[in-house]
Formats: structure tokens, sequence, C-alpha cells
């Protein structure tokens, strides 16, 4: 085991963890915002783990997740907006802590990576992820009113 498995279990763990005590308790409210968060735990990992194993498929999966992990959050908010209308769900210090730990992780398998296609697509999987789950958040805490039905 090295140190970017390491990494990547210990992010698992803790994204993991946090993200299944918000799934399996509480409101719906709750409920989709630990799905968001679920998003911008594994996607981490998977790049923790392409590095670990140097598997670049997994940077690929990164990718995807990254991509859709958003976007069916937005599709949540959008279907279940009648259920979330009393209770605006707000985990924006959770938010900026996960967007946190991605640019980390990020700029920490760029600078091993090193010049390249592989940084190009690597920084473009840190935008998608930190942006996407930012725009999903504030969705979901009523921020745009199309999206919320509202």
């Amino acid at each position: 085991m090295n140190g970017w498995i390491l990494a990547a279990t210990v992010e698992l763990g803790g994204g993991g963890a946090a993200a299944l005590w918000g799934v399996t308790t509480g409101p719906v409210a709750r409920r989709v915002v630990a799905q968001n968060l679920t998003t911008a735990a594994l996607c981490p990992a998977l790049l923790l783990l392409a590095q670990g194993y140097g598997r670049p498929a997994y940077v690929d999966l990164a990718l995807l997740l990254a991509l859709l992990g958003p976007v069916g959050t937005l599709v949540f908010a959008r279907l279940l907006h009648e259920d979330l209308e009393g209770r605006r769900p707000s985990a924006w210090g959770l938010t900026y802590a996960v967007a946190g730990v991605g640019a980390v992780v990020v700029i920490a398998v760029c600078a091993a990576t090193g010049p390249g296609r592989a940084m190009v697509k690597l920084l473009v999987i840190g935008a998608l992820l930190i942006g996407g789950n930012l725009i999903a958040s504030r969705a979901l805490s009523g921020g745009f009113q199309g999206v919320r039905g509202g």
C-alpha cells in the first residue's frame, strides 16, 4: 500500500461515512444533500486510486462522475421540489470542505502527473467537480428559482 491508496482509503472512509449517515437518516432534504456529497467524495478518491494503482481508466471514471453527479443532484432537486419546499437543505460548510478536498487532490495528482494531456484532463475534472457541486448545492438551498420549481 502506498500513500496514494492510503489517502484514498481515508478520504473514502470519511466521505463515505458522512454520506451513508446522511442517506440513511433524516428527511428527504438531507438525503439529497448526501447524494451530492457522495459524488464529491468518490471522484477525488478515484483520482487518488488511479495514481496509486497506475490505472488511467479510473481517471475516466472520475471524469464521468464529475460530469454526471451534479446533474443527477439537479434532477433530484427538480423532481423532489415539492418535498423540499419547506425544508431548504443547506450544507455549505460541508460543501466547501469537500470542494477543498477535491481541489487539494486534483493539485496533488497534477503535480505527480506532470505537464501534458493528462494534466489538462485532471484540471477539467477538478473544474467540473468543484463547479458542479457548488451549483448543485446552491440549487438545493433554493438559490435558483427555476430549478426548485418556484
